[in-house]
């Protein structure tokens, strides 16, 4: 039971942190691997599969709400949205790798669904730079 309860935290935490919420999936996935006896690998698993959820949440949210780009309420002028395409357009899809670093990488995630990143790019991209930070502190800190 602390094994299933423990690993749907983590993995909850994790989707949780990659939206806009301030939270530390690095530090949770620490934590468990300093509180528990479960294996490096299945916390591993656990929290990849949670943050790449969350960062797919925004991507699903940024596809959807460019459909509302010309609505009055819509959060963001023509102007700045013109301007966030130019960044993004500049660095493109890769710039997903990044989608781990803290403050700027969940609204990439959000930009590449505003941006029509395609979903399989797009998921390829943010599993292999999300799990890239993960074996770091599962390895490297842990």
């Amino acid at each position: 039971m602390e094994t299933a309860l423990t690993l749907a935290g983590l993995t909850l935490w994790a989707f949780l942190a990659a939206t806009i919420l301030p939270l530390s999936s690095e530090a949770a996935l620490w934590a468990a691997i300093k509180a528990t006896t479960i294996s490096k690998p299945t916390l591993l698993i656990s929290a990849i599969v949670g943050n790449v959820a969350g960062a797919t949440f925004n991507w699903w949210l940024g596809h959807l709400a460019i459909a509302y780009r010309d609505h009055k309420q819509f959060p963001i002028s023509k102007a700045n949205l013109d301007l966030a395409a130019g960044r993004f357009q500049r660095w493109g899809k890769w710039s997903l790798l990044l989608s781990w670093v803290p403050i700027a990488g969940d609204p990439l995630t959000l930009a590449a669904g505003l941006f029509r990143v395609p979903f399989w790019q797009f998921l390829g991209l943010v599993t292999v730079g999300r799990a890239a930070r993960y074996v770091v502190v599962a390895y490297g800190f842990a």
